[in-house]
Formats: structure tokens, sequence, C-alpha cells
């Protein structure tokens, strides 16, 4: 009887190592296809910023149109602002100026252009030939104050309290769409504030 027991109980001791070695790799399956189904849920257009929340990078650079004037952050002190940031290049920055120059044409807000990795001839053929819709554009021709933005693609849009502070970062064309539904109502409530 004892042999049998022995028997017994070494088969059952062997079961939970073979329901691991079934059970794990389905467990791990069924993990990604959770992480997948979330990751598929996500709008790609809508990348967290870790500048939310944050006072604007510091920035001296020449002005697009007149390279011997300067533009700096302090242009976003006491105004909300949109910093919209583009180049001639852009087939995306060419969708959303005419909503740009419709923004321009309401006054709501200031719009700050940052010209980036662009020739500035083609910039300023570019305005010319389809309107300016921005108060003052800062000329980032080799890149470097849009990387302290983190922009990693044109354009991008970020809005920015009376302080000076980062408080949203649009990525893409801005459609009518996204200026009625996100980016107008955060800049009404913004210029609220004291």
């Amino acid at each position: 009887m004892g042999v049998r027991l022995k028997a017994r109980l070494g088969r059952h001791r062997c079961r939970p190592k073979i329901m691991l070695k079934y059970l794990l790799p389905l467990g791990l399956f069924a993990a990604l296809l959770i992480l997948l189904g979330i990751g598929l849920t996500l709008n790609p257009r809508e990348v967290p910023s870790p500048l939310i929340g944050q006072p604007a990078p510091n920035f001296t650079l020449q002005r697009l149109d007149d390279p011997s004037q300067t533009v700096s952050e302090e242009i976003f002190r006491g105004k909300v602002s949109l910093l919209n940031v583009w180049a001639s290049w852009c087939l995306a920055c060419r969708q959303e100026h005419p909503q740009l120059m419709e923004l321009r044409k309401r006054g709501e807000v200031l719009l700050v252009g940052l010209n980036y990795k662009d020739d500035r001839g083609s910039a300023l053929e570019l305005l010319e030939r389809a309107g300016n819709p921005y108060q003052v554009i800062a000329f980032d021709g080799d890149g470097k104050a849009g990387i302290d933005y983190g922009v990693y693609g044109v354009p991008e849009t970020f809005v920015i309290d009376k302080q000076g502070v980062i408080r949203y970062k649009h990525i893409g064309p801005i459609t009518p769409e996204d200026w009625e539904q996100k980016l107008a109502p955060l800049v009404r409530y913004l210029e609220k504030q004291p």
C-alpha cells in the first residue's frame, strides 16, 4: 500500500508542472492581447508631453521676417498663446493654413509661429502667397528650439497660458473641429484665469 500511495503522490506532483507548462504561455498570450486591445483604443495624435504643466522652454531666435530682431519665450507672458510649429516643406502645414488664417481673423488668441528646420526664403515665399496668420514668427533653422519643445514632426501646436506655462499639445494639422472641440474651449477657459 505504501508503494501505491507514493506512486499516486508522484503523479500529483507532476501535474502542477504540466499545468504550469501550458498555463504560463497561455497567460502571457492573454496579457499581450489585453495590451494590444488597449493600444488600439489610444489616439496616436494625442501623445502625452512631459512639458504639459511646465513653463515654456527658453529660447531666443531671430524673427523670420527680420533677422535683426529676436523673439523669446517672453512673448507668451500676459496673453494666452498658440505656438504653431510649421515649415514650408510640410504638406500638413499647408492643409491647416486656412484654419490658422481664420484664427488670425477672429483675433481670439495670440498666434506665434515657430518656423522649424526650414529655408528662410521658402518660408517667406509661402507666407507671401498664402497669407501670414501669425503675429510673430521665430526662425528655428537648425531645429534646436524645436528639440527643447519635444517636436518630432510638424505641424504641432502648443497652448500656452498667460504665465507662459504649456497647457496642451496638439499633434497634426488643426481642423475646424479640433479648434471648436478642443482648443477653443481651453483657450477661453485660460483667458478667464488670472
